[in-house]
């Protein structure tokens, strides 16, 4: 299981972004990360134009569905998607991880049983301003 801002485990950062703009407010070899919608496709074009890694906040499977298509590194997602996303990721073999966003500790066991590709605590998620 991966982590993302446990205070035990040293890892990367997430910038969430509104806007291209803001992609010039995140360090080098950054992952962004912002929610999918249609009015962020502009977005999703830069991104992959640039070489620049990037996650999708997800809130059903068919955002999970275009997020794997359009070449997201990660979807991000609540728990109670969880198992869904995580067995649509594993039958489809989705080159995406699946991360779950979660507050406590405590709620990393029951989902490494289901077992998701990782969790990411809300500190792990940098907000920058447009």
């Amino acid at each position: 299981m991966i982590l993302f801002g446990h205070r035990f485990i040293p890892s990367e950062n997430f910038y969430h972004i509104s806007s291209i703009d803001c992609i010039q407010r995140t360090p080098p070899s950054s992952t962004v990360c912002f929610e999918f919608n249609e009015e962020n496709l502009d977005i999703i074009a830069h991104v992959k134009a640039n070489g620049v890694a990037f996650a999708l906040r997800v809130t059903n499977v068919t955002q999970l569905i275009y997020a794997s298509s359009l070449g997201a590194k990660y979807a991000i997602l609540l728990p109670k998607m969880a198992k869904t996303a995580q067995n649509i990721a594993e039958n489809y073999l989705f080159d995406m991880k699946i991360l779950v966003l979660i507050e406590e500790e405590e709620e990393m066991e029951a989902l490494a049983i289901l077992g998701v590709d990782g969790v990411i605590f809300a500190n792990a998620i940098i907000k920058t301003n447009s």
